[in-house]
């Protein structure tokens, strides 16, 4: 009588576990929030009407802004819109420590699914609320009155999205695995407002002392700003605000990868 040997090894899935159920079950979680979803939507639109519709008619470069030169409530606008996008995706990321208290993490590892296949559904959602935020910005802009090109609008709004929702989700997912409970919020929260304020999102950086600017530089906000609004200001494309975006972004991608291994290794 022989007795079958019993397989342990779990079959690891097509492309490592990702699913557009489980990417939908994730977008629907964070579209039901309303507190997230109302705070994505009118804080950066409050804060341009407040901060930058004044200002509508204050050109940003040499040529008036009746002239067709850009205004700085235009300068506002992007800055709102990508600080609209960097809160809604960090805490996006953050909520995952509501998760591991919850214990759904660590139901996570007993699947095969891979934790960077989990970071990427997890950013991907981030990203949906960061667009949420730009989209409505700039609406209420080009309502308000701010004069674009179809370059302008589309390049701005596209950069400002991609960059800021996929560096900050990363940055929140990995605060969400390191910090416990719903501190993470607080923590990532924090974290945006001195990081916008001293990586030069509401002003130029330019405008700094130049010890400031050394600072600005190595910010995970300057990259990513100086990319968006550079239709704007007419500045050139800047290699080095790129390479400062993709770093950060892998920074945090690898944090949050082996953050997420350590919380969950025990199950």
């Amino acid at each position: 009588m022989s007795i079958g040997r019993v397989q342990l090894d779990r079959k690891v899935p097509p492309f490592g576990g990702f699913t557009l159920t489980y990417l939908r079950i994730e977008l629907a979680r964070k579209l039901r929030n309303r507190r997230t979803l109302i705070f994505t939507l009118l804080f950066p639109v409050v804060m341009f009407l407040i901060i930058g519709y004044p200002m509508r008619d204050l050109s940003l470069t040499d040529t008036p802004v009746a002239a067709g030169g850009t205004s700085v409530a235009a300068f506002i606008m992007v800055s709102m819109a990508m600080y609209g996008a960097m809160m809604s995706a960090t805490q996006t990321g953050a909520s995952v420590a509501v998760e591991r208290a919850q214990g759904w993490s660590r139901q996570l590892r007993l699947t095969p699914l891979n934790p960077l296949v989990n970071v990427i559904i997890k950013m991907i959602a981030g990203m949906v609320l960061g667009l949420v935020a730009v989209v409505s910005t700039y609406l209420v802009g080009a309502i308000s009155g701010i004069q674009l090109s179809a370059a302008q609008w589309i390049s701005t709004g596209l950069v400002g999205w991609l960059l800021a929702s996929a560096v900050f989700t990363t940055l929140g997912l990995m605060v969400g695995y390191l910090v416990p409970g719903e501190n993470a919020a607080q923590v990532t929260s924090l974290a945006i407002v001195l990081l916008a304020f001293i990586g030069g999102l509401f002003y130029p950086v330019s405008s700094m002392p130049d010890f400031m600017q050394t600072i600005a530089a190595f910010t995970p906000v300057y990259g990513i700003s100086e990319l968006a609004r550079a239709p704007l200001t007419g500045d050139g494309f800047d290699l080095a605000a790129l390479a400062n975006a993709l770093v950060w972004f892998a920074v945090f991608l690898v944090g949050t990868v082996v953050f997420f291994r350590r919380d969950t290794k025990r199950v």
